[in-house]
C-alpha cells in the first residue's frame, strides 16, 4: 500500500459518499490548509458531447457574493465607448493600439470585452484569444454596445462557462475565506445557470456528477439532488 502524504494524512472526513452540497462547501473549507486563501472550485460533469452543435453549454452568471478575484478588463472600444469603459474601471483600454499590443506578446487581462464595431479588428485576433477562452461573444455579453456594463459585472463577479470535450464545466465560485452562506449561494447560481442552459440535444441525465475543491484540496463529491439538479 502506498504510504499518505502529510497532506493526505491532515484531510478530515474526506470519503466517496455523495454529499449534500452544505456538507461538502464545509468540507472543503475545513481542508483548505495552505497558508493563502484558496480559490473554490466546481466541476459539473453534464451529459453532453460537445462535438455536436445542438449540445454546446456555454453561458455567463453573475455570482451574488462575488469571485473574490481582481479581475483585470481590457476593452476594445473607441472615443465616448472607450471612456465609458475607462470610467467603469478597465484596466486596458484601445482599438488599434490595444490590437498592437496584444498581437506582440501582451496578455496581461483575464478579460476581453469588446464593441461591436470593434470585431472586425478583434477578429483577426482569433488566433491568440481563441484557444485561452478570451475571444469575445455576444451570448455571453462580452461584446457589447454597453461595454461599462459589461467592464462593472466582469469585475463585480461575472463568470463565464462553457463545457470542455469531455462533457465537464470547470468554474470558480469564491474563496475559503467567504462564509459558508455566500458559497452556497454561489454553488446555487452556477448550477441552476448551467441548468437554465440545458441543449436541446442533451438526452438522459443532464447534471451527472458535481464536485468541489479548494486550490490545494481534495475533490469532495456533491449530491446533484440536493441542488435540484
Amino acid at each position: 500500500m502506498a504510504k499518505q502524504t502529510k497532506a493526505q494524512k491532515a484531510r478530515t472526513g474526506v470519503s466517496q459518499d455523495l454529499l449534500p452540497f452544505s456538507d461538502a462547501i464545509k468540507l472543503a473549507k475545513e481542508n483548505a490548509k495552505s497558508k493563502f486563501d484558496e480559490s473554490l472550485e466546481i466541476a459539473v460533469n453534464l451529459g453532453v458531447d460537445p462535438r455536436h452543435a445542438d449540445q454546446q453549454v456555454r453561458g455567463v452568471v453573475n455570482l451574488p457574493s462575488g469571485t473574490g478575484r481582481d479581475v483585470r478588463v481590457a476593452v476594445f472600444a473607441k472615443d465616448a465607448k472607450a471612456a465609458e469603459a475607462t470610467a467603469a474601471g478597465a484596466e486596458h483600454v484601445g482599438a488599434e493600439d490595444l490590437y498592437e499590443k496584444i498581437a506582440g506578446g501582451f496578455m496581461e487581462f483575464d478579460r476581453v470585452i469588446a464593441s461591436p464595431d470593434m470585431m472586425a479588428l478583434v477578429g483577426r485576433l482569433g488566433k491568440v484569444l481563441g484557444p485561452r477562452g478570451l475571444m469575445p461573444n455576444p451570448k455571453v455579453g462580452t461584446v457589447t454596445p454597453n461595454v461599462a456594463q459589461a467592464v462593472k459585472d466582469a469585475k463585480g463577479g461575472a463568470v463565464e462557462f462553457r463545457v470542455e470535450k469531455a462533457g465537464i464545466v470547470h468554474a470558480g465560485i469564491g474563496k475559503v475565506s467567504f462564509t459558508q452562506d455566500a458559497l452556497e449561494a454561489n454553488v446555487k447560481a452556477i448550477v441552476d445557470a448551467l441548468v437554465r442552459s440545458k441543449p436541446s440535444g442533451a438526452k438522459g441525465t443532464y447534471v451527472k456528477r458535481i464536485s468541489l475543491s479548494s486550490t490545494m484540496g481534495p475533490g469532495i463529491k456533491v449530491d446533484p439532488s440536493s441542488l435540484g439538479a
